[in-house]
């Protein structure tokens, strides 16, 4: 859906609902921002994408809009989850199948970038993590060698936060 805000125009992910599509447009055209310091203040430039900072636009145009990323993940028989911006994917295997998980994890991502980049978003791998999770007595069994994202090598983690919940390698 973002693909339309950018100049309410047709396109493939713009809403069926043409009434609301209208409204939406309204809303989001014609605005402008600038620039305030002290006494000094910016001419006004026209912002011709995105939604206001705060919005409740934005949450609510977001989710349809990266719809299509969750299906790029199950086509790597792994399972996305998405909370606001946040996406995370998850696979399972057994223990000697770890290199081919993290070959699809790697693969995976390298698709979620170019998706990312062709909807005019950014993949940061310097936010990515990876953890490997098994029971107490199989950690032995839990990789040790970084992941490939992009052109980054990420180690795996002994915790993870999630929206404020730590979560360790032994569940």
């Amino acid at each position: 859906m973002y693909d339309w805000l950018y100049n309410c125009t047709t396109s493939a992910k713009s809403p069926k609902v043409t009434g609301c599509r209208r409204l939406v447009c309204f809303l989001l055209s014609g605005r402008t921002q600038y620039v305030s310091s002290s006494s000094t203040t910016s001419a006004p430039l026209a912002v011709a994408y995105g939604v206001p900072q705060g919005s409740v636009l934005g949450p609510i145009l977001f989710l349809p809009y990266v719809a299509d990323l969750l299906q790029l993940v199950k086509r790597h028989q792994l399972h996305p989850h998405a909370y606001a911006d946040d996406t995370q994917i998850y696979g399972f295997c057994r223990p000697s199948e770890a290199d081919g998980l993290s070959s699809r994890v790697s693969d995976c991502v390298d698709e979620v970038s170019a998706w990312m980049k062709s909807n005019r978003l950014q993949l940061n791998p310097s936010k990515t993590e990876v953890l490997w999770c098994s029971s107490a007595r199989r950690q032995h069994h839990i990789p040790t060698s970084p992941v490939r994202i992009g052109n980054t090598s990420v180690l795996p983690m002994s915790s993870v936060r999630d929206l404020g919940v730590w979560t360790p390698t032994s569940l």
